[in-house]
């Protein structure tokens, strides 16, 4: 928690810095803007015209004349002049800069609009005479007015110019200061980034523990050493539990093949009743089934821990499949579960990159539950297809089938182990796990569901070589 209260200390503080220099830095910028584009008191355009006012008199040889430094400032400004009369409302005088298009008479509404806006497009200010009034018009994009307020027409037409600058100043200045003050703040959340994405994959953690986050670094160093001796005790743990796998299977074997050979011969005795010969039968074919079942455990913790090597090589997948499906049909000599082979000619010559004897271990697998869990008989359907990328090889039943419960639960359960009350079997369990660790090994992928034919339906996708 001291880390965090340093933070917002930390935070609080440049919030105040960082508002007291922004305030003063755009309080320059104002300032000179405003400078740049504001006229001063002298060439204010109410002080020219006021003072032009005051400068118009009537001379002795019977003309209006303009002292010489007004005339000068005038003729600076390319301004124009008259003096409208206050009892005609006529222009009874000019100076040389008049445009034609201004008028000579005015009404009094000519006279209000001209006093606070403009006269045929010139911005026009007005001074007091004693003869009448006296209106200065200046250069039509010099001045914008509004009221009374005025300002250089340039400062209203670069506005947006002036305005996204001040935004883009703002915005990089504050980047630099926020940079400058943070940047140890910064090299150590790095730090800390980097050590959780290695915390993430595994591997050893070892962040210096100095600086502002110090605390937030030890914690994620003592979590990186928990989790390596966590690890270390797992392995430990799996692999105490992969040897006593390998132990008992190998223990079960002898007991198991002397079992199976004392069975065998009291099934094919003649002197032993026909019960007693089924007895052993059964013996004979569950010990089959505990033997695999043995073989399927052992490959199947293999797989897991990679501990079994995969001797991939080129396979034309179609010869694999069809082969495994010919043995299967020749062992049938019941009839009782018939294979259905289907492939297009396009797939001959489809080839993967995988370990032949695993592959068909996996085929194997899936026609075997078939035949496993319909013991009143079905019909078998393997088929192939691909697309762009993939072969897809399917193996279906129109059989007993399993129901959506029973199916939801194969695809949430990771061990895929589904136990009923039937002692008999154990339906859809280790075969299905081994069946997807060695897609999966292969870069592949399994799908389980319903068939149409109404049965179970396993599909298995593997990658093609290009």
């Amino acid at each position: 928690m001291n880390d965090v209260y340093k933070l917002i200390k930390r935070f609080v503080g440049l919030l105040v810095l960082s508002g007291f220099l922004f305030f003063l830095i755009n309080l320059l910028i104002f300032s000179a803007i405003m400078f740049k584009y504001i006229p001063d008191v002298d060439s204010s355009p109410y002080k020219i015209a006021e003072e032009t006012a005051n400068s118009l008199h009537f001379s002795k040889q019977g003309t209006y004349v303009l002292d010489k430094d007004i005339s000068e400032k005038l003729e600076k400004s390319n301004a124009w002049a008259i003096l409208i009369d206050n009892d005609t409302s006529e222009m009874i005088w000019h100076n040389n800069k008049l445009p034609s298009t201004i008028p000579t008479k005015y009404a009094l509404s000519d006279i209000s609009n001209l006093s606070i806006g403009y006269l045929n497009g010139y911005p026009t200010y007005t001074g007091a005479n004693k003869d009448g009034l006296v209106v200065i018009g200046f250069p039509a994009e010099s001045f914008w007015k509004h009221t009374s307020p005025t300002w250089k027409y340039n400062f209203i037409s670069d506005m947006p110019r002036i305005i996204i600058s001040f935004f883009i100043i703002n915005i990089l200045l504050m980047l630099m200061l926020y940079v400058l003050i943070n940047l140890k703040l910064i090299k150590s959340i790095d730090s800390i980034i980097k050590g959780i994405q290695k915390l993430s994959l595994g591997k050893v953690v070892n962040i210096q523990e100095k600086g502002l986050l110090s605390e937030i670094s030890t914690n994620i160093n003592r979590t990186s050493t928990i989790l390596q001796e966590q690890k270390q005790q797992l392995k430990k743990r799996e692999m105490a539990r992969i040897n006593w796998i390998a132990g008992v299977s190998h223990d079960i074997r002898t007991p198991l093949s002397m079992v199976m050979g004392y069975a065998g011969q009291l099934e094919n005795s003649p002197n032993l009743p026909k019960e007693v010969q089924k007895k052993a039968s059964a013996i004979v074919k569950h010990s089959n089934r505990m033997k695999n079942l043995i073989s399927d455990l052992n490959l199947a913790s293999k797989l897991e821990y990679n501990m079994q090597p995969l001797m991939k090589k080129e396979l034309k997948i179609v010869a694999l499949v069809r082969q495994i499906v010919v043995d299967f049909m020749n062992i049938d000599i019941d009839d009782k579960y018939p294979i259905k082979w289907i492939s297009g000619q396009e797939l001959n010559k489809c080839l993967v990159y995988a370990d032949e004897n695993l592959l068909k271990r996996a085929i194997s697998n899936l026609i075997q539950n078939s035949i496993t869990h319909n013991e009143c008989g079905c019909t078998i359907y393997v088929s192939m297809s691909k697309d762009e990328d993939y072969c897809n090889i399917c193996v279906e039943d129109d059989g007993i089938g399993i129901s959506d419960e029973q199916l939801e639960t194969l695809k949430n359960t990771p061990h895929y182990m589904v136990c009923d009350n039937n002692l008999k079997e154990q339906r859809h369990g280790l075969g299905l796990k081994l069946v997807k660790q060695i897609i999966e090994g292969h870069k592949g992928k399994v799908s389980i569901g319903h068939s149409k034919l109404g049965g179970f339906k396993v599909v298995l996708t593997i990658p093609l070589i290009k």
